[in-house]
């Protein structure tokens, strides 16, 4: 049994989850244990209580509890060997790089961070993107595992504080394109209700799925959080499908995906909110199109703009879609140049 542990926050671990970090230094404490941790105080921040998706930042003080001889067997050095053909992979991804910033388009089916069974991930991967940069560029915000798009990384410790201040205070417009099914209307609307968290069935709570709530439950559900998108019906399919854009005002969890299937409009291929073998069939529900549409999410950053970390200018980003989604525009029709740049212009 160790003692209590007094643990300063590196510049380099800044702005990750404490629990992720405690696992990065103590790989075989166990989430649930970890959690406990939290609940009964014994882990803290600068003297502080915590959750575990409590973030760290850089010269904070954790203090860890004694920790049993099971946790504390010597963590792995990190690993990450590049191979040639995914340094040639996540270089490809680059759309825009400067001194300060470097921006992917992220494919579809990379994760941005490792996890449960993840190997390959942006964060491993990131080294391969230092070019002539003192250090690996950071990540200083996050897109789901099957969600493609624009994905900024921060390429200097002071980009990187501006940079996750200016996501975490909504300093930044994301505009994402969907495939959805059946045709929302109105066309041009927004969605406010609770999310709240439901644990997954896993051993460490994966699968975890965000549920729907009335606006007028979120102070009385523990852990919920209030929501809100606009989004725009931009072209449409009959009653079967629509290409709709997406703006997220708040950023929670899975919130478009939720958002859309709690009206009845699944985003194409999610089988999380929108059911894995359901087809739609005109009538709005079932996130899988059928036919020769691809299986894969059909969800995509496609802008962000915000103000660049040194030369305080505006920044946006357009991402080209994946392929499947590609595949998809084509087969309905549709090209990219259709939609407007910014399609909620009017509600700014």
């Amino acid at each position: 049994m160790s003692g209590v542990q007094m643990i300063t926050v590196s510049e380099d671990d800044a702005d990750q989850r404490i629990d992720r970090w405690l696992r990065r230094l103590f790989p075989h404490v166990s989430q649930g244990r970890i959690e406990k941790m939290c609940r009964k105080g014994e882990l803290r921040l600068d003297g502080g209580r915590v959750k575990a998706n409590s973030r760290v930042a850089a010269g904070q003080v954790v203090r860890v509890p004694p920790l049993g001889a099971s946790d504390l067997k010597p963590a792995e050095a990190p690993s990450y060997r590049i191979s040639e053909a995914d340094a040639k992979m996540i270089r490809g991804c680059v759309i825009y790089k400067d001194d300060a910033v470097i921006v992917l388009n992220k494919p579809a089916g990379l994760a941005v961070q490792g996890g449960s069974g993840t190997t390959k991930h942006v964060d491993g991967l990131s080294a391969a993107l230092q070019f002539d940069a003192e250090e690996k560029p950071r990540l200083v915000h996050r897109l789901d595992k099957d969600t493609s798009g624009v994905l900024v990384l921060a390429r200097t410790r002071l980009a990187a504080q501006s940079l996750t201040a200016a996501f975490r205070h909504r300093a930044t417009r994301k505009i994402y394109w969907a495939l959805v099914a059946g045709v929302p209307t109105p066309y041009l609307g927004e969605i406010k209700c609770g999310l709240v968290k439901a644990p997954g069935h896993g051993k460490s709570g994966e699968g975890e799925k965000m549920i729907a709530i009335h606006s007028n439950e979120v102070d009385s559900t523990p852990g919920a959080k209030r929501s809100h998108t606009h989004y725009a019906t931009l072209y449409r399919v009959a009653s079967r499908a629509a290409w709709v854009a997406m703006e997220p005002i708040t950023g929670r969890t899975h919130q478009l995906r939720a958002h859309m299937a709690e009206i009845g409009h699944p985003i194409a291929g999610d089988g999380k909110y929108g059911g894995s073998s359901q087809e739609n069939l005109g009538d709005g529900w079932g996130a899988q199109l059928g036919g020769i549409i691809s299986k894969k999410l059909h969800l995509h950053c496609r802008r962000m703009a915000f103000e660049h970390p040194t030369t305080k200018k505006p920044l946006s980003i357009t991402a080209p879609l994946p392929d499947h989604m590609k595949d998809s525009w084509d087969t309905f029709g549709w090209s990219e140049d259709l939609a407007a740049e910014d399609p909620f212009e009017s509600l700014q």
